[in-house]
């Protein structure tokens, strides 16, 4: 899959609450960070490391906030990297403008950022 197809299947993926399917779009030594995860969990420094913990953490924020979902407004895209942005639409929250960084290597997210606007 190049970055294009990865990023729209990761949308699909958490737009449809499929955290294993989220989760198999990312190499098995992945690295996230969020603003959101340092927020939550501080002891992380704000990253996660492999799929196991990324399917936690999504199945956590799956269940606390139910509707949870990503509307993009932009993609941008090489290679090697895929940026999107995207409003994060959550209940009883004002949407959060949001810009996620995919660095990509064979066919797999192997980091990702995400910085809140």
């Amino acid at each position: 899959m190049d970055s294009t197809a990865i990023a729209h299947a990761w949308l699909d993926a958490f737009n449809a609450g499929d955290v294993d399917r989220l989760v198999a779009l990312y190499a098995q030594d992945c690295r996230h960070t969020s603003p959101k995860i340092r927020a939550l969990h501080p002891e992380t420094g704000g990253q996660l490391v492999g799929r196991a913990a990324l399917h936690a953490w999504w199945s956590d924020a799956m269940r606390r906030l139910p509707g949870l979902r990503y509307e993009l407004t932009a993609l941008t895209a090489q290679p090697d990297r895929v940026v999107i942005e995207y409003l994060r639409h959550a209940p009883e929250q004002a949407p959060l403008w949001v810009a996620e960084v995919f660095d990509v290597a064979e066919g797999h997210i192997v980091a990702s950022r995400v910085y809140h606007g």
